[in-house]
């Protein structure tokens, strides 16, 4: 891939993740759905609030755990203030002020709708729309345009000093990038054109299968279709304009792009895919986090040295079991260092951040304070002979050469 200002990109990885965050106010968490983006977000706006921003965290993932482990009851589509007790009781000082929400897609598209249309009548008539009320939520792209929408809105606010938003737990990366062109052509396209006005052979099969379905159910599909696509042709400038805004919101250099994946083949392509694509658009990454990180020893010794020493306490049995533990946890820190490798040599990012694996989700503010110390703590360079839980690992030349997962 072509890097743009190499000499800057070398000099930013010798940064922290703070300072490489310093300057953005918006911090765009993506990646591969299932690696853990929401704990990530929480744990970068905890890590922001905590230099003295005030920072607003908004989350996709409906799951009550983010909530737990803020403290919160719920959240909702508007950012609520997290307790600095909380986390003070955890033993993190927060010197600014955390917020947080959960997008709701539904809600968000309606006030979409709301501000986007030219009368009130028009905004309450594709509101009450049957067709809008199932679509507004189920056409693809809309979760991703709706948290855009949202970012979007939070910034132009100016309540905030940095937004960190979990992008969708789309099935690619790179779905949220492409989500306002994917909604508008459906908006706008054939689909559109040809329940307005289908002519010939199509219009009288299309003829056919509304009159089938307003026997059998009652509903006047086709009128109601038709109705929707006439009212939303009277928004696709606001909506066409608000796209515009959110592009030029995504290349801003004060716009971060966090790269979150997790060690496996699947997300680590998927990863490099996706800085390639920002890089192509001029998109700005900041940085790459390795979360799920297996560290382990390179070793390969240890787990018979480990079986050897435990056998006159636990038995020759129990001992032979627990070393085979240790030797299969050994081979998937292999792996894990190896994609590390495969990433540091394919994205032009000698110093991957990490974050190592955990055997629960995070649910506690305890745990995301932890999480927050392991990605923001101490950035001392590791001991080859004794590399740290988490944090950047040095990858030097002759590790480069070990070949990729």
């Amino acid at each position: 891939m072509t890097v743009r200002h190499r000499p800057k990109r070398e000099a930013a990885a010798e940064l922290d993740l703070a300072a490489r965050l310093a300057d953005a106010s918006v911090v765009i968490c993506a990646g591969a759905g299932g690696v853990g983006k929401t704990t990530v977000a929480a744990t970068v706006g905890l890590g922001l609030a905590a230099t003295g921003r005030r920072v607003a965290v908004v989350t996709i993932d409906p799951a009550r755990r983010l909530a737990e482990a803020l403290g919160l009851p719920e959240l909702g589509n508007e950012p609520q203030p997290v307790e600095p007790a909380l986390l003070e009781s955890s033993g993190l000082e927060l010197r600014g002020e955390l917020h947080a929400m959960m997008l709701d897609v539904k809600r968000t598209f309606d006030e979409l709708i709301e501000l986007l249309a030219p009368a009130a009548e028009t905004a309450r008539a594709i509101l009450a729309n049957p067709v809008y009320r199932q679509l507004s939520t189920a056409v693809a792209g809309s979760q991703e345009y709706t948290a855009m929408a949202k970012l979007f809105e939070l910034e132009r606010s100016g309540a905030f000093d940095a937004i960190v938003l979990d992008t969708p737990p789309s099935r690619n990366a790179i779905d949220f990038l492409e989500a306002p062109d994917r909604l508008l052509a459906f908006l706008e396209g054939r689909a559109a054109a040809g329940l307005l006005g289908p002519t010939g052979h199509a219009a009288r099969a299309a003829g056919i299968v509304f009159a089938a379905i307003r026997r059998i159910t009652g509903v006047a599909l086709l009128d109601d279709l038709t109705t929707f696509f006439r009212l939303v042709a009277e928004l696709l400038s606001g909506f066409h304009e608000r796209a515009a805004a959110v592009r030029e919101l995504l290349a801003d250099p004060a716009t971060a792009f966090l790269i979150v994946t997790s060690p496996e083949r699947g997300p680590v392509e998927e990863a490099i895919y996706f800085a390639q694509r920002l890089d192509r658009g001029g998109l700005h990454s900041r940085g790459l986090i390795l979360n799920r990180f297996h560290a382990g020893s390179e070793d390969t010794r240890d787990a018979a040295v480990t079986a050897a020493r435990l056998a006159p306490a636990l038995g020759t049995e129990l001992a032979a079991k627990v070393g085979r533990s240790a030797a299969e946890f050994e081979q998937l820190a292999r792996r894990d260092r190896l994609a590390m490798r495969r990433l540091a040599d394919a994205l032009d990012e000698p110093a991957p951040f990490r974050l190592s694996d955990r055997e629960a989700d995070v649910h506690d503010i305890s745990a995301l304070v932890e999480l927050h110390r392991e990605l923001f703590g101490d950035r001392r360079e590791p001991s080859p002979e004794r590399p740290e839980a988490g944090g950047r690992e040095p990858v030097d030349a002759k590790a480069r050469s070990h070949g990729h997962p």
